[in-house]
């Protein structure tokens, strides 16, 4: 029976325009009856549990599958989030792989990490978990987002702090070895081309950013380039429409070097990333 009904929910999130129908039918089958997605077909007829269509209801108006089980993956972490915080992205990982490949490549012993607009500690968390003698500090101006957080980083040694991304951690001045920021950047005018799950539920402080989306990314080179060592990295996240436009922020005259954009997995521009003119 459970199948069936996997099959039935899955056609009314197709016709609501849910973008991976399937998938989350079957997430919220699982969430429901307390077992792994690959063990749906252990559930009994008579073990159907009729909260499934509370749930299905829920996705077809486009509520994140996040907020509904209050969890989401990243990497090899698994989080809580809900209302008030930005839900992790497939496509950050790659941002985050990244760092951790150009963290390990600098030979340092334990280097130092900050990652500002943290949300839920994905990315923050990520790298302490990643690169083990880190010190990875992380920062977040929304108290909605901090709830979400603190639950988040709590055991490990992240170093959480409340704040302004752009006035952040003046105590690690010229000692920061690697920069990371997943920012707002969609500009104003697109907002009514977001998705509803995140234009309706992901807090709009995550989202957007100015006219043209960057403008939280021009504070963060000033950031960046204030904390960083030289030689240090920076390595920010943009909309893959934005390719080009982020590494011209990263000048030579303004003290970088090495400015560049990296593809996600769907070979879109994702990233830019720079690296602080050593004297």
């Amino acid at each position: 029976m459970l199948l069936a009904e996997v099959a039935q929910a899955t056609q009314r999130l197709a016709d609501a325009g849910v973008p991976s129908p399937r998938t989350d039918a079957e997430e919220l089958a699982a969430f429901v009856h307390a077992v792994k997605r690959g063990a749906l077909h252990t559930v009994k007829d008579s073990d159907f549990d009729a909260r499934y269509w509370e749930v299905i209801a829920r996705r077809e108006q486009r509520e994140p599958l996040q907020h509904i089980t209050g969890r989401a993956y990243f990497r090899y972490l698994e989080l809580q989030v809900g209302p008030g915080v930005f839900v992790p992205r497939p496509e950050t990982e790659s941002v985050v792989g990244w760092a951790i490949d150009a963290v390990r490549a600098m030979d340092v012993v334990e280097p130092c990490i900050v990652d500002l607009c943290t949300g839920s500690g994905a990315i923050a968390l990520a790298l302490a978990q990643e690169v083990p003698r880190s010190r990875v500090h992380a920062v977040e101006l929304s108290e909605d987002a901090l709830r979400w957080t603190r639950k988040n980083v709590e055991g490990s040694r992240v170093d959480l702090r409340q704040g302004d991304a752009l006035t952040a951690f003046p105590d690690l001045d010229g000692q920061v070895d690697l920069v990371i920021s997943n920012p707002p950047y969609i500009p104003l005018t697109e907002w009514e081309h977001v998705a509803p799950e995140a234009r309706d539920y992901d807090p709009g402080l995550a989202l957007f950013s100015g006219e043209d989306g960057l403008d939280l990314i021009r504070g963060i080179e000033r950031t960046a380039h204030r904390l960083l060592r030289p030689g240090g990295v920076v390595v920010i996240e943009h909309a893959d429409t934005q390719g080009g436009q982020v590494p011209w922020i990263f000048t030579e005259e303004r003290g970088w070097a090495d400015a560049a954009d990296h593809p996600d997995l769907n070979n879109r521009p994702r990233f830019a990333t720079a690296r602080k003119a050593t004297l």
